[in-house]
């Protein structure tokens, strides 16, 4: 099971999915060692697959650092914090995290995109 760490401490995740927003795209900075890629990388595709089939999912990407570092961000889009809180609340999912190598640290924080003006939309 990977350890949570907050990339906020003052407002970690648990904080983030009492709030209600739409829509939300969660950022998740993932570390493990090196020799757990490929048991981490099949867990995230089966974390994914269920994602995707949840009500409210619109999208995800995972990316990992360039060179040898053994560093992932997983970006997903969701329709609102409610939609995420209920996919990610549910015992099917809660299960799949134990799923993960132990060397695993997982830092989920929920965004918003922000508007500027000639720039970005939100």
């Amino acid at each position: 099971m990977p350890e949570l760490r907050p990339l906020d401490p003052s407002f970690p995740i648990q904080r983030q999915l009492a709030l209600e927003a739409s829509p939300v795209v969660l950022v998740n900075l993932l570390t493990l060692d090196k020799a757990d890629e490929a048991a981490f990388l099949e867990a995230w595709r089966g974390d994914a697959a269920f994602m995707k089939a949840q009500p409210g999912f619109i999208s995800t990407q995972l990316h990992r650092a360039l060179g040898d570092s053994p560093t992932y961000l997983n970006y997903a889009v969701w329709e609102s914090t409610e939609a995420f809180r209920t996919a990610f609340g549910q015992p099917a999912f809660q299960a799949r995290i134990a799923e993960y190598p132990a060397s695993a640290v997982a830092s989920p924080h929920l965004f918003q995109r922000v508007a500027a003006p000639g720039i970005c939309v939100a």
